[in-house]
């Protein structure tokens, strides 16, 4: 079945496609730090009880999930140099979207995760002697952040997936180098199945260590 297969193709292009894997990653690493961050606000906004705060994050969480990523790659691609007056280049642009993309799904998971934490907890650090805010940092967000954590990761896993919609704006992660690499050998076989091998590869184990996390802080 694969006698026909030229995978020395892989090994000669393998530094242009560990550069695409490393944009992959990058990206994602990047964009899952501040979709967390702003997620989390976003959460506490929509938790509470004044709706100066929970209306307006919850028409931003309601109206990102209900557009496709790709559109978003475009708005921001498009508009932020418009807005601030100069080019910020493909990266940047599509590093906006993804953050504020995603911190609409963190948004939602991290406001449950919270939600699961018991409110006798809240009440017996502030019988204690915490501050509101102290209650939050050192009580609440710990326990909500290990019981989401799981759901996070599984999150991560699908903005990974997701990087592959970045050739729409002309960068170079792993699957356009992958197709860049099977247009000019004319090797469209072997690189897409590499490219599927290697997705698989990541995919997989980062399911396994969000599922050994699910089952490690199960209450």
């Amino acid at each position: 079945m694969f006698g026909n297969f030229d995978f020395q193709v892989i090994v000669r292009w393998a530094p242009l496609l560990a550069e695409g894997m490393a944009l992959s990653l990058l990206l994602t690493g990047i964009a899952i730090i501040g979709g967390v961050v702003l997620g989390a606000v976003l959460a506490i906004m929509r938790l509470s009880p004044s709706r100066l705060l929970s209306w307006p994050s919850g028409f931003y969480v309601n109206f990102f999930r209900s557009i496709p990523l790709i559109l978003v790659i475009f708005w921001f691609y498009f508009s932020v140099p418009i807005v601030i007056g100069r080019p910020v280049g493909s990266f940047y642009s599509v590093l906006i979207a993804f953050t504020m993309f995603e911190a609409a799904y963190y948004c939602e998971i991290i406001r449950a995760g919270i939600m699961s934490v018991g409110r006798g907890q809240s009440a017996a650090a502030q019988a204690i002697g915490l501050s509101s805010f102290q209650a939050a940092t050192s009580v609440i967000l710990p326990q909500a952040f290990r019981n989401m954590l799981p759901v996070l990761l599984t999150r991560s896993i699908v903005m990974f997936q997701d990087t592959s919609l970045v050739y729409v704006v002309g960068l170079r992660d792993f699957m356009t180098t992958a197709d860049i690499v099977a247009t000019r050998e004319n090797r469209i076989v072997e690189m897409y199945l590499f490219a599927a091998v290697v997705y698989l590869a990541i995919c997989f184990a980062g399911s396994m260590w969000a599922r050994s996390l699910q089952r490690k802080y199960a209450i």
